[in-house]
């Protein structure tokens, strides 16, 4: 197969669509659904992105795409009881694969951005994985294969339309790509930059003790943000990106923005939103909307007479400004990456404040001893990559 037709572009007036190769067949089969010009963009995205996480990590990993940028990835490292909780997972009956935790994870750190996602694994699809996407809104997967049942039980999904896509895992493009905007075709070498343990060897701060979990974390950080709409952070803690931040202008906007998320993830797991007694018929999506606005400035939404009783069999007490910080205060060891180079010191005392230790950027900046002294008065540990990492 040279080309697939779409259902149509971007938007529904762009007709007609079709993806396709200029030499050889296409590496992809659609097994279940029609997917569009957007889905294909996830997926082949969110396919190198899962892809790198394996080869960096040796784990298998996970993406959640929303829009051309991950809005959560991870790899496959066991799941606590917590964190099946605030994922929803705790009440599957099966047994956890790497795979399946992986995409607990990835789907799990930022609920409210993932709804309607598309997924990307970087292994065979199991059933354990199969039965978490199956009761989730996501519009399709992308994988190297499906195990004959978790196939049929995506197939089962959105009355048979839901896109299920397979790719050829030994597929190589070529090292030139290519991009027509406004009818003029772009040129450039594809990026192919290597992310490993050794990308962050040049630690420019007094703190130089930087652990091989850290490097792990850093490393998903970066190749999260090698695949993210520019400027992008990412903060990610055992394993999993916890906030990403993507598209924004300015770069402490950034910050702020996968800072908030990754607060979000942490507060979350305070007994005080654990224990949120929500009515039995409340649905998970809606669990995710009432959590969002209860731990947020507009928590009175939620808590509200005679909006209380929709979500609630009582009303639960408010969670002060107070209470917030003192919690947020025990989540440390984040660490955090930058596609680009931070230009003041203030995304570093953002960063100090959703508990990150471990930071890597490239650096080159004419402030960079002003972003190196932040940091040394928190006592984190800095890497400078010397290497940019947009994406557009």
């Amino acid at each position: 197969m040279k080309e697939l037709e779409l259902k149509y572009g971007c938007n529904p007036n762009q007709k007609p669509s079709k993806i396709y190769m200029q030499d050889g067949e296409l590496p992809i089969k659609v097994l279940s659904g029609k997917p569009g010009y957007i889905n294909f963009l996830d997926a082949f995205n969110g396919w190198q992105l899962v892809s790198e996480l394996k080869r960096a990590t040796g784990l298998p990993a996970a993406t959640s795409f929303k829009h051309v940028s991950p809005a959560g990835a991870a790899v496959g490292l066991p799941l606590t009881d917590v964190e099946r909780k605030i994922y929803w997972v705790d009440d599957l009956d099966i047994e956890f694969t790497p795979l399946a935790n992986a995409y607990a994870r990835a789907r799990g750190a930022d609920r409210m951005s993932s709804f309607g996602d598309f997924i990307s694994l970087s292994d065979v699809c199991d059933v354990a994985t199969a039965m978490i996407i199956k009761r989730e809104v996501s519009d399709g997967v992308i994988a190297p294969g499906y195990e004959p049942e978790a196939l049929e039980i995506l197939k089962s999904k959105k009355n048979g339309n839901y896109n299920v896509i397979q790719i050829d895992e030994n597929y190589k493009p070529n090292p030139i790509e290519t991009k027509e905007v406004f009818g003029i075709t772009f040129e450039q070498g594809r990026n192919e930059l290597v992310i490993d343990d050794n990308f962050f060897s040049n630690i420019v701060t007094e703190n130089k003790e930087l652990p091989e979990s850290a490097k792990i974390d850093l490393a998903i950080a970066m190749i999260t943000l090698k695949y993210t709409q520019s400027n992008s952070v990412c903060y990610v803690k055992g394993g999993q990106a916890i906030g990403i931040g993507a598209g924004q202008q300015s770069r402490i906007h950034c910050t702020r923005l996968a800072g908030s998320k990754a607060d979000n993830w942490f507060l979350r797991q305070s007994p005080k939103v654990l224990n949120l007694p929500f009515l039995d018929t409340i649905k998970r999506a809606d669990r995710d909307n009432a959590i969002d606005l209860y731990i947020g400035e507009d928590y009175m939404d939620v808590l509200a007479e005679g909006q209380w009783q929709n979500i609630f069999k009582e009303k639960p007490e408010v969670f002060t400004a107070e209470e917030k910080r003192a919690w947020l205060d025990k989540n440390t060891d984040v660490a955090l990456g930058s596609d680009a180079f931070f230009p003041f010191g203030d995304n570093i005392e953002r960063a100090h404040r959703s508990g990150v230790k471990y930071v890597a950027q490239p650096g080159g900046s004419i402030r960079d001893d002003n972003v190196i002294d932040t940091c040394n008065k928190y006592g984190m540990v800095m890497s400078f990559t010397g290497l940019r990492l947009f994406h557009h």
